[in-house]
């Protein structure tokens, strides 16, 4: 691709230009595929690092806009968090092949990649491209579960203070902080949609799977025939009908998904399209991921009752 070609020298320049930066006593430089790996990052780090993700909130994480300054801020990086799980194939692999940098290197101890240690729903089977975009890991959409998001801030800690052994307490101190409060929201979260155990909902991509284990809900439907696949009106047709046999009255859609299908559907089956982002900061007070979950629970919440 012309654009990934140019990329490196783009980039060459810029560090040239800014130079590598110094070793002295500083924040650690932590960048974060996507925005709520940063958030997280943010939460146990505190004032010994400096973070930064490479996607925007508002952005598809599989096809973020790659740029000269994503190479110029990894190849400055101490730390480097990404997904996993195929999450960042598509754009990832090129940007850490021109920055050049050992320290966010595979196995080394700047590099953290979320999806290990973590139990992936729906691992195909077998690969096969009729069946849509489907990630050979399973199912990359994981932070949604903030049991998950236990593991992940654990891994997160235990890299820094290995980057950083003289903040190793710090980051200690503040995971515990974090899981103190993670597990008390995780309660209030499961509280505020008990009521609505075994409800139905309908999602654009098949990425609130997690979401629907950890809190007892159910898609039945997406509005992509496969993933990746744009949805056509005979499959649109058929969601219709199961949203109307199933009772489903929930459509979850993410910001840079198609608003005006969903709104379609809703339309003919009397459901609520409830906008629903994954990553903090796509919505206003939506920041932290505390926020994030908040604004996501209440919204589920306050649709279901509608609905009822």
């Amino acid at each position: 691709m012309k654009t990934m070609t140019l990329l490196p020298i783009a980039a060459a320049a810029l560090i040239a230009m800014t130079g590598a930066g110094t070793a002295s006593a500083r924040p650690l430089n932590v960048v974060a595929t996507t925005p709520d790996l940063a958030a997280l990052a943010r939460e146990i780090g505190g004032d010994a690092v400096a973070v930064v993700a490479l996607a925007k909130p508002t952005e598809d994480p599989h096809f973020v806009d790659a740029k000269p300054s994503h190479i110029v801020t990894l190849h400055r990086a101490d730390v480097l968090i990404e997904g996993g799980a195929e999450l960042e194939i598509g754009w990832l692999p090129p940007l850490l092949e021109s920055a050049r940098n050992d320290k966010i290197a595979p196995g080394a101890p700047g590099r953290i990649v979320a999806s290990q240690g973590i139990r992936l729903l729906e691992v195909p089977s077998t690969l096969d491209r009729s069946r849509g975009d489907v990630h050979a890991l399973g199912n990359p959409h994981f932070l949604i579960d903030p049991l998950n998001v236990r593991i992940i801030a654990g891994e997160i800690a235990a890299h820094l203070a290995e980057v950083n052994p003289a903040s190793a307490q710090l980051f200690q101190a503040n995971l515990r902080t974090f899981d103190a409060r993670l597990d008390a929201k995780t309660a209030d979260w499961q509280k505020q949609l008990e009521p609505y155990r075994g409800a139905k909902i309908v999602t654009y991509h098949n990425d609130f799977v997690y979401l629907a284990e950890r809190f007892n809900l159910e898609v039945v439907a997406t509005l992509e025939p496969k993933p990746g696949i744009s949805p056509s009106p005979a499959h649109l047709a058929e969601v219709i009908e199961k949203m109307k046999a199933e009772k489903a009255r929930v459509i979850l859609v993410q910001p840079y998904q198609n608003r005006k299908t969903a709104e379609a559907v809703a339309r003919q089956t009397g459901a609520v399209v409830l906008d629903s982002a994954q990553q903090p900061g796509a919505y206003k007070d939506t920041a932290t991921y505390f926020q994030l979950m908040d604004t996501l629970v209440r919204g589920l919440a306050t649709a279901f009752k509608e609905k009822t």
